[in-house]
């Protein structure tokens, strides 16, 4: 009974901090250490957003876009520079969500934000956009008035994300799961667009699809658990999500910590892999 107890306080505890509701972001509107940002697209924001919120885009957190890698981490200064010209402060308390129907820029986001040290002041409105209107919350299309400059300092760390050559000395360790979080498609190598299609050998496939539901509300703690379980990625095993270019994947890397568990980001990911030829790929295809 104990240690039912205290697994479900395990599970539960990160998404009281890493999820906020339309109810909870309400009553804390009008608090002036609140920065909220709408992820997407800039004609979603336009035509409506939550009060005060700022439009954030993806690409202006990240690091200016490469032919072979197009999404990464950006430079400290460049985020800092970023953030702070939106009013982000040392002391702020930041809340993102999306407007449309795409998660993955703001778990994106999310975990860039993490990497800068910024974790215990971040959090995702679950559900988004469509959640906090569900509710019968008010929208505007009014832009807000211009943030005085902020004063943040960022600490980047060293256990957000990982590099090609640490995957392909832990993928085979019994105490980590490298995950693929593609559509299955791409993972049994069904789909031909890779030069080797295919999976980073050894992973296992949860798709990014499957850690929300159809209202894009994440799935309770239990069940995510139990989705991760009956992957193989059980509780004792660090979790390694990739993708295409380490973008999707951080659903599945937000799922995972909100389960409690260790995780991080190959955020090279397959489009990486897929060229370095001194690295196994297996397929599975039916």
């Amino acid at each position: 009974m104990i240690a039912t107890l205290l697994a479900a306080l395990t599970l539960t505890a990160p998404r009281d901090t890493m999820l906020v509701t339309p109810a909870w972001l309400a009553e804390r509107l009008a608090d002036p250490q609140l920065i909220l940002f709408q992820v997407g697209t800039r004609a979603d924001y336009d035509s409506v957003h939550i009060p005060g919120a700022q439009f954030l885009e993806l690409r202006t957190v990240s690091a200016p876009r490469d032919t072979v890698l197009p999404l990464e981490l950006p430079a400290p200064a460049a985020l800092d520079s970023v953030l702070e010209a939106r009013g982000v402060s040392d002391d702020s308390r930041i809340v993102l969500y999306w407007g449309s129907n795409w998660v993955t820029p703001t778990t994106r986001i999310y975990l860039t934000l993490v990497w800068a040290g910024l974790g215990d002041r971040v959090s995702i409105l679950d559900g988004g956009l469509a959640a906090w209107r569900e509710a019968g919350h008010p929208v505007t299309a009014a832009v807000p008035a211009e943030r005085a400059p902020g004063d943040l300092t960022i600490r980047p760390r060293d256990d957000v994300v990982v590099t090609a050559s640490w995957v392909a000395e832990h993928r085979a360790d019994p105490a980590v799961a490298v995950i693929d979080a593609r559509n299955p498609r791409f993972y049994t190598g069904e789909d031909t667009n890779y030069t080797r299609p295919g999976h980073i050998a050894g992973a296992i496939s949860i798709p990014f699809t499957s850690v929300a539901d159809s209202s894009l509300h994440f799935l309770p703690p239990a069940e995510l658990d139990a989705l991760f379980v009956a992957a193989g990625a059980t509780a004792d095993r660090r979790v390694v999500a990739y993708c295409h270019i380490g973008q999707q994947a951080t659903a599945v890397w937000f799922a995972a910590r909100l389960t409690g568990r260790e995780a991080r980001l190959y955020d090279g990911s397959y489009t990486e892999w897929d060229r370095l030829t001194q690295y196994p790929v297996e397929r599975s295809v039916p």
